[in-house]
């Protein structure tokens, strides 16, 4: 494991950078989020690869990221990335009390979490907090796993179903609908609308 003293260097070349560099010093949030997005991407491809050597790199690139992010709203006199790493630390710290109290180990720790994290947020709805910018698919599965966390009384199949059968089962719908002149991404998405709609009004 890489000592602190790693971490602090990066952070400082990563300063030098928005300072000296003219690409680097002109970034901003939202000019990154394609570089955010391709070493996000980049990470899951080492992952599956299975490759430790890609796998450290994009994860360094991906950490890149995270510190210029920061380093752009401490510019801005916003937050720095201090702050980053105190809030992520308190937030795990307060909803492991499991682990960091006295608390017995939930039943579910997943319903737990998501139930200390709606909370936490005073959020009145299981769909608040899912990220609009997710996949259809990728929203999907949080919609429904959310709805699940929470008991919301809504109608989902659960049939047992191995994971090259889904593979399977999708590609087979990609392709109908393709050949149907059906946009895949677009249906699903409309269907997961009519879903939250269903979520929604059972939660009130």
């Amino acid at each position: 494991m890489a000592d602190r003293g790693e971490l602090a260097r990066l952070r400082e070349v990563t300063d030098t950078l928005r300072v000296q560099c003219p690409w680097d010093a002109r970034q901003t949030h939202r000019s990154l989020l394609p570089h955010l997005v391709e070493e996000t991407c980049e990470v899951i491809d080492a992952v599956l690869a299975g490759s430790d050597a890609e796998l450290r790199e994009e994860l360094g690139d991906l950490l890149l990221q995270v510190y210029f992010h920061a380093r752009i709203a401490e510019d801005e006199g916003r937050f720095d990335l201090d702050d980053v790493a105190a809030g992520i630390a308190d937030k795990l710290i307060s909803r492991h009390t499991w682990v960091f109290g006295s608390e017995e180990v939930p039943d579910d720790l997943r319903v737990t979490w998501e139930q200390r994290k709606r909370a936490e947020k005073g959020r009145t709805s299981s769909l608040e907090g899912i990220a609009q910018s997710l996949s259809s698919l990728s929203r999907t599965q949080k919609v429904i796993s959310r709805a699940r966390a929470h008991a919301v009384a809504v109608e989902l199949p659960d049939e047992p179903i191995t994971a090259k059968e889904v593979g399977q089962q999708v590609q087979t719908l990609v392709a109908r609908a393709q050949a149907s002149g059906i946009d895949a991404d677009v249906a699903v998405r409309e269907a997961l609308r009519d879903l939250e709609a269903r979520i929604v009004e059972a939660e009130s």
